[in-house]
Formats: structure tokens, sequence, C-alpha cells
């Protein structure tokens, strides 16, 4: 794990600058562990593949956006349900009313964006064809926390008819030796769109 000194973000693999903040990283040391072997790449089958609806669900409860959101819609419910109340009885619930509606208007709006992301994303692992691409950029982001883990966010980048496309997924779990600087990946595009892809397989 390498840490930039100047602004504290974290990478996997060994980098000369910070994505983030641009400053020089400091070398690795002469008895660091050799990067991991490339692993074999199991080529995507042919589709329609079969992913079940339930992937969106697993998908929202593994991103960082969505549980931001449940926690809004959460906080909103209960602000909400006792300010109201309370408005009959005292003035001090209006603050409460106001600030539950706040969340709730917060809330839904993301849960409802990375609602539709997971949908686009479980469309694309079903239909999507296949390129091979390159994984750009492993990094964890230390500023966010679920349930004691930090979320890792794996950048990649892919060609179709000499047109470059990038991407970009997140996970909870740990990233390993399979998601590394500069290892070769499949990614999934739709023809009509190739802006919308994804990582395969993916990650969760």
């Amino acid at each position: 794990m390498i840490a930039c000194p100047w602004c504290g973000t974290h990478y996997a693999t060994f980098r000369n600058n910070c994505k983030n903040c641009g400053g020089p990283l400091p070398p690795l040391p002469e008895d660091a562990a050799a990067p991991p072997p490339i692993p074999d790449l199991a080529e995507p089958p042919p589709t329609p593949r079969a992913f079940k609806g339930s992937f969106v669900w697993r998908k929202l409860g593994s991103d960082g956006w969505s549980i931001v959101a449940f926690v809004f819609l959460l906080l909103g419910f209960i602000f909400t349900l006792v300010g109201i109340p309370l408005t009959f009885v005292f003035l001090a619930g209006i603050p409460f009313a106001l600030l539950g509606l706040a969340f709730l208007g917060a809330g839904i709006p993301i849960l409802i964006w990375r609602y539709q992301k997971a949908q686009q994303t479980l469309n694309v692992l079903r239909i999507g064809e296949p390129a091979l691409g390159v994984i750009v950029d492993v990094t964890q982001n230390y500023n966010v926390t679920v349930n004691g883990r930090h979320p890792w966010a794996i950048h990649y980048s892919f060609q179709i008819d000499d047109q470059g496309y990038d991407g970009e997924t997140t996970t909870l779990r740990p990233v390993g030796f399979t998601h590394q600087q500069g290892q070769p990946t499949y990614i999934l595009y739709l023809k009509s769109d190739p802006a919308q892809n994804t990582i395969y397989p993916p990650v969760m």
C-alpha cells in the first residue's frame, strides 16, 4: 500500500504522481514485493447472460452512494414522523419536520440515481459486447467508511474502433491480485452506447 504524503490518498500499486493532488509519490522500497502475475482471463459467455435481477440490490448494498441514501432516508422518516405531530403541539416540531423533509429530499434522488445505474450495469452484463481493456488505477477512499471498511475504486479503459473509453467500478471487498494496475481485464459495453460499460466479471 502506497500513501501520498501530500493528501493521504492510498494506492494499491506504485505510480509516479498522485492522481488526486498531483504530488510526487515516494519510491518503492528496494525489498518491495514483485507485482502479482497477470491472471488468466475467462472470456465472457455469449449473450444473453444469466444475471438475476437480485444483482441490482446486491450492487446497491455494496455501493457507498446507495448506503448514504439509505441513511438519509432513515433519518428523514424519523425526523418527519416525529416533527409533523409535534408541530400541532409545539412550534419546536417545525425544525424537526423540515430537517426530515430535507433528508428525504436528498436521499430519494440519490437512491433513484444509483438504482438506475445498477439497472444499466445489469443490462450491460446481460447483453453487452466483450472487449479487452486494462486496469488503469486502483485506489481506496479513506474518506468514506461503511461498516468499518473503505471502498475501493477500480478505474479501467478500453478502445472500440480506435475510440477510447473509460469506466469505474467500486467495491467494499478487498481488491485481490486479479485487479491491479496495468493488468488486462474484460469489459462489457453496449454497441449502441459504449459509454455504458462495466468490468467483467463484476465486482461487488
